[in-house]
């Protein structure tokens, strides 16, 4: 019996593995930042991002994603709608270069071995680390210290559809809880440096991705034999 259980577990694992359709992309379109610097709407590209990902549709409704995304990040106080912040007069630039890796999850069934066109919204969420520099501030201008990393929290809404035979376009905003508070050198780590520190320091900065991702499927599809 456990045998012959073995056999049909391995059978169908075969066959799901047939079944797979994998998926290899772009992702470009523009982020901003939301933290102690600048203004605060969450989703105003103001930079460009451009990354790559790859997808392992599991079933027509959730898929392991894995991507690489990478961008610049700004704030000026004088874009800011808070009297308290223009009066400051604080800006600074850095970069981001993100991996994330994480599950899909499609609210409609999205198989994509069948022709017809198909549309849905999805989610995505998972983990992301990110690179990025250390500033601080000094006399008003920011400085780097050093390069750091962080881990970060994705959540992701979006909408996709089968454009042609072997191409699925989507659009989709994602923001990213990270695990720091000095993104835009609000709150230095080193102690030995005479910077200055400022804003909430029980808020972590955020940063949004808002694009449009092209995706190649290929892998084996099912044999639709004629009876």
């Amino acid at each position: 019996m456990n045998r012959i259980f073995s056999i049909i577990t391995l059978v169908l694992s075969l066959n799901f593995a047939q079944a797979q359709i994998h998926e290899i992309g772009i992702f470009g379109g523009g982020s901003n930042y939301v933290g102690d610097v600048g203004e605060t709407q969450y989703i105003n590209p103001n930079k460009l991002a451009l990354g790559i990902l790859y997808k392992w549709n599991r079933s027509p409704r959730h898929s392991y994603r894995i991507s690489y995304t990478q961008s610049s990040i700004q704030g000026n106080d004088a874009d800011s709608d808070e009297t308290s912040r223009i009066q400051r007069g604080y800006q600074f630039k850095n970069s981001v270069k993100e991996i994330s890796a994480g599950l899909e999850f499609n609210f409609f069934d999205f198989n994509l071995h069948e022709l017809e066109t198909k549309i849905t919204p999805y989610i995505y969420s998972g983990f992301s680390y990110s690179f990025y520099d250390e500033l601080y501030f000094l006399n008003g201008e920011t400085r780097e210290d050093s390069n750091k990393s962080t881990l970060a929290i994705p959540m992701t809404v979006g909408v996709k559809t089968n454009i042609l035979t072997n191409f699925v376009l989507g659009f989709e905003v994602g923001a990213r809880y990270s695990f720091t508070d000095n993104l835009d050198g609000s709150n230095p780590k080193n102690n030995n440096l005479d910077a200055s520190r400022f804003g909430n320091i029980n808020n972590n900065d955020w940063y949004i991705f808002s694009g449009f991702t092209l995706t190649y499927t290929f892998g084996e599809k099912p044999c639709y034999c004629a009876d």
